[in-house]
């Protein structure tokens, strides 16, 4: 310890002092962003590098559309095979049944009596006089659509269709087919984008649906479908499709699997 004397050295202690007794200023402290930045930048290579890694050399952000529709090619084809697998199936049993029931007395009073009720149930092709109804999407975009006109306005969409059925239905259609497919008690009209599923199977527009029945009276029962009127309106401001026209018509027979869940025998 060093010893001073006289009155320079009192000042200094009372300097000395005096600075002890007053508060500390804080230690300055580093800005958030100057440890920030590191991270940010460690993250963004570790980003980069990982992004490298899983494209493989490839553009991550290429257009699948190809694929899609390759895949949604198969599944069709793939359906279709076993649909075929399927009609081949039930004839051989058709086939067995038949024969069963040449020494079978019970069996081929069922299957007489299951004869009757054929046409009703949809498994035979009717012919006579109808309506054909055709439904169709707007042409492209052109100087005759509304300026405020959306995608959905220029398109088919399944309540259009399923006014027009229940329309025929009401008007007392005797036997129905929508793309030429037979219409059943099990039948449901789907859309799906621009595109009608019905049994499993999809279909571009234009629809057409043809009913047998009175031609007066389905198309009075048209006239008079509230969905229908709201259809033809608009027709006129958007220039979609509505053909409708009476002649003789055949609706062919349903040909698929009627994949019921319950039935009852009819007595």
């Amino acid at each position: 310890m060093e010893y001073t004397s006289g009155a320079a050295s009192w000042q200094k202690a009372l300097r000395r002092a005096g600075a002890g007794l007053l508060p500390r200023r804080p230690r300055q402290r580093r800005p958030g962003w100057s440890i920030g930045v590191p991270l940010i930048a460690a993250a963004a290579g570790l980003l980069f590098t990982t992004t490298a890694t899983t494209a493989g050399g490839t553009a991550l952000r290429e257009d699948r559309r190809p694929q899609l529709n390759q895949l949604i090619e198969d599944r069709r084809e793939q359906v279709a095979a076993s649909e075929r697998r399927a009609a081949t199936l039930r004839g051989e049993v058709e086939q067995r049944t038949d024969a069963l029931a040449d020494s079978d007395g019970p069996i081929k009073a069922q299957q007489q009596r299951g004869a009757l009720n054929l046409q009703a149930a949809g498994f035979t092709a009717l012919t006579g006089t109808g309506v054909t109804v055709e439904l169709n999407d707007a042409p492209r975009r052109s100087d005759q659509t509304p300026s405020d006109a959306s995608n959905d306005d220029l398109v088919v969409h399944q309540g259009d269709v399923q006014a027009v059925v229940n329309a025929l239905w009401a008007g007392g259609a005797e036997a129905m087919s929508i793309m030429n497919v037979r219409v059943l008690a099990t039948s449901a009209v789907r859309c799906v984008g621009n595109t009608l599923l019905l049994h499993g199977r999809v279909y571009s527009p234009p629809f057409k649906i043809v009913a047998i029945g009175d031609p007066a009276a389905l198309q009075q029962a048209l006239a008079s479908s509230e969905g229908v009127r709201l259809f033809k309106d608009a027709v006129d401001d958007y220039q979609l499709g509505y053909k409708e026209s009476a002649s003789t018509v055949t609706v062919p027979a349903f040909e698929d699997s009627t994949a019921l869940r319950s039935a009852t025998v009819p007595r």
